[in-house]
């Protein structure tokens, strides 16, 4: 499907908008489709514009994507992770306890799990997957631990296998953050219908798209039960306050532009898969000075963005890269941070820069681009020619 099928697009994306008269090659995208216009249209006649209607068939058509019985629609991704901590409380846990993060993710993963009363632990992740490194978690397991939170980055699948034995053995549960991942594989399992429960982000620049919003999905009617009542004040029943909730609604007018979007789900995914595979493979003849997203053969992207992380060694800096990307009209976003060693918020935790080596290399010399539906295999290989010929202007020859 071509760009122009999917409207006309506005760049987005970390709260800085990108015009397209000012980025060749944007960072984001959002597609408002012609059904979600005559949708909002109806709602609005209708006069009804809270929740209702459009986003319980929202909840259904989006748990039925992903082969789960369960969908609880809310305002934000960051809410999802919120709530699905919270539900926790029902299954045993207590406030304080701790629940397991990786070090390098977008820091509403860490937020979430304060807000929800648990206390973050954060482990290293692997540079090349940029998702937490199994092989590191059982270390940072105590008798506090009730739940590991990985995060599927850039729509690439966590090491689930490994995290779902080591959560069998200690007896904790899984949440999956796949705020990036929608319509991600791993070994022909749905990455979000893996874990207990898993968050899904509807933010404007990801595959689906309600402009704010999220999803937590689960099959565990009591888990789904609970995050229904944590999404609005933890109420049950008619105003019986049982949990301490949230407000977390989603409206109307965002269900519809869900429900738009679900219509043309899988001409995204595709088109975004054909874009990043395409980079993937014209990125082979830069390997000697770029870590890339990749992906193997046990699984299917679901791609947010392409990531690009330099080499040790290399002649340039990542903020020299950067520029020049700008300059030539490829927009980019920093590739997050080191959450407990990197970010102002998190020093009250009392870490170490050295504590991460590997998210905060990938932090300091991490990149990421745009690959959505709005940008065409044209402009994928505008991206490759113009880092080709920053590695020129460095000296090195393609």
């Amino acid at each position: 499907m071509p760009a122009s099928d999917f409207n006309k697009a506005t760049a987005v994306g970390d709260g800085r908008e990108a015009t397209k008269s000012r980025y060749k090659v944007p960072f984001g995208t959002v597609s408002v489709t012609p059904k979600a216009k005559k949708l909002i249209d109806q709602a609005i006649d209708r006069g009804w514009l809270t929740k209702g209607q459009y986003v319980r068939e929202f909840e259904e058509k989006f748990a039925a994507l992903f082969g789960v019985k369960y969908g609880i629609a809310v305002s934000s991704g960051t809410d999802a992770d919120a709530i699905a901590c919270a539900v926790l409380y029902d299954f045993g846990a207590q406030r304080g306890d701790e629940i397991i993060v990786p070090a390098l993710t977008f820091v509403a993963t860490g937020n979430a799990v304060l807000q929800a009363g648990f206390t973050p632990v954060f482990v290293d992740i692997e540079r090349e997957t940029l998702n937490i490194d199994p092989k590191k978690i059982e270390r940072s397991i105590t008798p506090r631990t009730r739940a590991i939170m990985p995060v599927h980055l850039m729509g690439k699948p966590a090491a689930m296998d490994e995290i779902m034995d080591i959560a069998k053995k200690h007896k904790l549960y899984v949440i999956e953050d796949a705020a990036e991942a929608h319509g991600a594989q791993y070994k022909g399992k749905k990455v979000g219908a893996i874990g207990d429960m898993a968050c899904f982000s509807l933010y404007a620049a990801h595959i689906v798209t309600t402009i704010e919003g999220g999803m937590l999905i689960t099959n565990n009617e009591k888990m789904a039960e609970a995050a229904r009542s944590l999404r609005n004040h933890g109420i049950e029943g008619k105003f019986q306050f049982k949990r301490i909730g949230f407000s977390a609604k989603m409206n109307e007018i965002e269900a519809a532009v869900g429900l738009g979007n679900m219509e043309i789900f899988h001409d995204i995914l595709e088109k975004r898969r054909s874009n990043v595979r395409h980079l993937i493979r014209a990125f082979a003849k830069f390997g000697k000075y770029f870590w890339y997203l990749q992906e193997e053969k046990h699984e299917i992207l679901g791609p947010h963005a392409f990531s690009i992380i330099l080499k040790e060694g290399v002649n340039f800096t990542k903020d020299e890269f950067v520029t020049y990307l700008e300059k030539f009209g490829v927009d980019s976003r920093n590739l997050f941070y080191s959450i407990p060693t990197q970010t102002e918020s998190y020093q009250f935790m009392g870490h170490q820069l050295g504590d991460f080596p590997q998210a905060e290399y990938c932090s300091d010399h991490g990149t990421h681009i745009g690959c959505h539906q709005g940008v065409e295999i044209a402009q994928m290989d505008y991206v490759v020619q113009v880092v080709g010929e920053f590695l020129k202007s460095k000296g090195h020859t393609i």
